[in-house]
């Protein structure tokens, strides 16, 4: 029985090299020892393979997790390189809002001239739009500090309008649902009338 068990388990192994026995009165106890000894280095073999194998895994995990870091750094400094570009035409902008706000002397500007600055004040605007670009801060808005930067009070007697933009000084922009700068206004404070 004990002949037939080790010839399974030889059968079932492969050696690196082939041992040959002497079959002698002590030959099956140095058969049992080399068998105790194949056995102990199988295992051996075994555990090795199985640090090796938790260790790729674990190294394709990691580099993998690398990958999706470096594609989420990409990422964001493309999206910060966009915000930044975006950010240094908001001056263009405000000198378009600027130019505009005298209305008197922009109606006196030759008429060429002028819708050739409002198409290009327009192609601005429209390339804002598509990278997500929007104007923030309206007369008459209740004050949100969330979007608005107050630069000074303005004193009403009505007391609806107490906490509502006044003027704005300059437009805020948000790109997305993100403030990228708010807009700087002037807000109404209620005064009681019995000053």
């Amino acid at each position: 029985m004990a002949d037939e068990e080790t010839k399974k388990d030889v059968e079932n192994t492969e050696p690196e090299e082939i041992v040959e026995f002497e079959y002698n009165e002590d030959g099956e106890e140095d058969l049992k020892k080399t068998l105790k000894k194949f056995r102990a280095d199988l295992k051996a073999c075994q555990k090795e393979k199985e640090e090796y194998l938790t260790g790729w895994q674990k190294e394709r995990a990691d580099f993998i997790n690398y990958k999706k870091q470096e594609e989420d750094r990409k990422a964001n400094f493309s999206e910060s390189m966009r915000e930044r570009i975006l950010i240094r035409f908001l001056s263009v902008m405000d000198s378009f809002d600027m130019a505009f706000a005298n209305k008197e002397a922009w109606d006196k500007v030759d008429d060429n001239w002028r819708k050739g600055v409002e198409y290009i004040y327009s192609q601005m605007h429209a390339i804002f739009g598509e990278y997500g670009v929007s104007p923030v801060g309206e007369v008459g808005e209740i004050f949100d500090p969330n979007i608005h930067q107050s630069i000074d009070m303005v004193e009403t007697d009505n007391k609806e309008n107490e906490h509502k933009v006044a003027i704005v000084v300059q437009k805020g922009y948000k790109l997305g649902e993100r403030v990228i700068r708010p807009a700087r206004v002037n807000v109404y404070e209620y005064k009681n009338g019995a000053e």
